[in-house]
């Protein structure tokens, strides 16, 4: 099963949450550059693209091209890892908030699940009445016999 971190605007209802699938992007790990141009984080995509140039043309310099091709392979990966925590992060930035994490085993059943568990929590649990307490016993003449001290009671002191 999968989690997903369920996201909700301050404004709106519960049907424009987004549901973003906490794990590895492997179209982040393969065109970083489109997978933020597809889920519009702007600035993810430029600092993807200025990385990947950057390393491209590291890789033309003499005795960088391993180097160029390791660090390059190094930034995908990285991009592929936290590419969705990246998503949730631009979220947060444009006034979302989190409402929770739903488990499932696709993203039809993490909506079905959110849905469910919103409108469960929307229903108010019936309140079951206080049970009637017994009155307590009447004080006996003579001798008191509740604790000293508030530890225990002396017999036979007054």
């Amino acid at each position: 099963m999968a989690s997903y971190v369920v996201m909700v605007p301050k404004e709106a209802g519960a049907g424009d949450a987004v549901l973003v699938r906490d794990g590895f992007a492997f179209l982040a790990f393969i065109v970083p550059f489109l997978w933020f141009l597809w889920h519009r984080m702007w600035l993810e995509a430029a600092a993807a693209l200025a990385a990947a140039l950057l390393l491209g043309t590291l890789g033309t310099v003499q005795g960088w091209s391993a180097a160029s091709t390791l660090m390059s392979l190094c930034l995908s990966l990285f991009l592929g890892l936290e590419a969705r925590g990246l998503r949730v992060a631009m979220l947060r930035r444009r006034g979302w908030r989190q409402w929770g994490v739903v488990e499932a085993d696709n993203g039809a059943d993490a909506e079905t699940r959110y849905m469910t568990e919103l409108f469960d929590e929307e229903q108010p649990a019936p309140v079951a009445p206080l049970p009637e307490l017994p009155a307590p016993p009447a004080k006996t003449a003579g001798r008191d016999t509740g604790p000293a001290l508030g530890l225990f009671s002396y017999p036979g002191a007054r």
